[in-house]
């Protein structure tokens, strides 16, 4: 009952759900036919929708750049996060990943379900790469090059203090934010920005997802992943791992209230950057993820279930976001509004909640005087409700019924 009681709760859901059920259908449809770029966008698609979706938005010689720079990296992480490989067969892995990309050959055994195929079967992405014009191979290249070198500092070395967090997540992820903005500007669409803002993007990106893993990472086998850094966990406990602890709740709420703090300190910088883009498309492809995050954070904020399950936005509230961020202003109105849940959420006793409100009241102020019609009722006639359900309904009917 979980999407239909979504449904039920938020009937000015199901026209935007609808929409991208046809959008997804429309992406599948235009998915090459050529093996290795089919297997490229069919490996996309299995490994992140949401991503694959906003990718397929783009022009078609930049959304190829795009799809490879984008598998090319969770490679790389796929290696970095697969906690079986020894060390001292990881590090050279890591290091060299840069040369394996033009090798359509190459392919190492790791990682599990949809990673694991993209591992196994690298040949397609190198082969994709190879076909790449030599200006977007050159930003892919070096990307990869500075990445690798940076997870391989980190194989070793635990995130002890804030640094140490900051300096982890430019590599994992600022340095990918920075490689889109060069992609971009290869592509003749966009001017390069300067590199603060795009890793501030990548940092505000990478924040979300380790607030929102921690039950995954730390219950991750044969040794837990640690990402969160000791300056802040020790605040609250003696172990990392101790956050998951029934009787630590209350300790565990105010440390994530923390970590949550701290990514926010990125938004306004993530703001300015999405203001300076100027093509339609490539300004939704990185404005979706950027709502989404600010969305997750939300969630996640004071929110114990972060240290019992899953946390993350329904559907339908995720299909709104891609159906209505259009322009500058929409996103603007959904950081306002994001920030004003976030902030109600704040409780004046939890031992970050002045820091919290300040940094609230910062994106809301950065925020305000632009919002309009993002905030306004979205009013959807019943009887298209109606027949865009009876629609899904027979659709999903008719797919049953194929053999």
């Amino acid at each position: 009952m979980g999407i239909i009681g979504d449904i039920v709760r938020h009937p000015n859901e199901i026209y935007p759900l609808m929409k991208l059920l046809v959008t997804a259908k429309l992406a599948e449809k235009q998915i090459p036919s050529k093996p290795n770029w089919r297997f490229c966008y069919l490996m996309l698609r299995n490994i992140s929708r949401s991503f694959s979706l906003v990718i397929q938005q783009l022009p078609l010689e930049l959304r190829d750049a795009v799809c490879v720079f984008y598998l090319v990296l969770r490679a790389l992480d796929t290696v970095e996060d697969d906690t079986s490989i020894a060390t001292e067969v990881k590090v050279p892995i890591l290091i060299a990943f840069h040369r394996h990309i033009y090798d359509h050959e190459w392919h190492f055994s790791c990682g599990t379900d949809a990673y694991k195929d993209l591992m196994d079967q690298f040949h397609h992405v190198s082969t994709a790469f190879l076909e790449l014009g030599r200006n977007y191979q050159q930003v892919i290249e070096d990307i990869t090059m500075r990445m690798g070198e940076g997870m391989a500092k980190f194989v070793s070395k635990e995130i002890e203090t804030i640094d140490d967090y900051e300096e982890y997540c430019h590599y994992v992820a600022g340095l990918a934010g920075l490689g889109l903005s060069k992609l971009f500007h290869a592509s003749g669409k966009e001017d390069l920005a300067p590199d603060s803002l795009p890793n501030a993007v990548g940092l505000f990106l990478q924040k979300t997802n380790i607030i929102r893993d921690y039950l995954e990472d730390i219950n991750e086998v044969p040794k837990c992943r640690m990402y969160w850094p000791r300056q802040i966990w020790s605040k609250y406990v003696n172990k990392l791992e101790d956050l998951k602890f029934e009787e630590n709740s209350v300790k565990a709420v105010q440390c994530l209230n923390d970590m949550v703090t701290n990514a926010l300190s990125h938004a306004e910088d993530c703001l300015v950057c999405l203001s300076t883009l100027r093509d339609p498309a490539i300004f939704r492809s990185c404005a979706i993820p950027q709502i989404m995050a600010i969305g997750t954070l939300t969630m996640c904020y004071n929110n114990v279930e972060v240290f019992r399950g899953v946390v993350k936005m329904r559907r339908g509230l995720s299909a709104k976001v891609f159906d209505q961020t259009k322009t500058m202003e929409d996103v603007y109105g959904a950081f306002f509004h994001f920030s004003s849940i976030l902030k109600s959420k704040v409780d004046n006793n939890d031992p970050n909640a002045t820091n919290t409100l300040k940094r609230i009241e910062s994106i809301m102020k950065t925020c305000s005087g632009t919002l309009t019609k993002r905030n306004k009722p979205n009013y959807i006639p019943t009887l298209i409700i109606v027949f865009l359900v009876v629609v899904a309904i027979l659709l999903a009917y008719l797919s049953a019924k194929r053999p």
